[in-house]
């Protein structure tokens, strides 16, 4: 059994390391090659709302909690389509700067870490 906090401040350093990834490899995957807006802001929103969740979580409360929460739950959501979208559709898929397979690994990488992400922080705040 994990001291009382560590729990919380591993979930905490799992969330902002999922949320600076996918703002740092969307802008990898997308510089220079004019990807619209909408495809590429999702990770920057996602990521950003699951990087205030981890830093406001220093100091939990029961709205940051639910801005944690909110914040996985929209990883989720966003890496639900990303990465069955490549899986089902790869011929459709703009990979950017980044070979094809090797973005779907990572991008399911990812949808695997934001389930555990989920599940956890649903745990932690009923916890709480």
């Amino acid at each position: 059994m994990m001291q009382p906090g560590v729990s919380l401040t591993i979930l905490r350093m799992l969330g902002a390391g999922l949320a600076l990834s996918l703002m740092i490899g969307e802008a990898i995957r997308t510089w220079g090659t004019g990807r619209p807006f909408p495809f590429w802001f999702d990770d920057y929103w996602t990521g950003g709302l699951l990087l205030a969740g981890a830093l406001l979580m220093a100091r939990p409360t029961p709205f940051r909690s639910h801005v944690f929460v909110v914040g996985w739950a929209a990883c989720l959501g966003m890496l639900f389509g990303s990465f069955f979208g490549k899986i089902y559709d790869p011929a459709s898929a703009n990979s950017g700067n980044i070979d094809l397979g090797f973005l779907t690994i990572l991008i399911g990488m990812a949808f695997a870490t934001a389930i555990i992400g989920l599940v956890w922080s649903l745990w932690e705040v009923s916890r709480a």
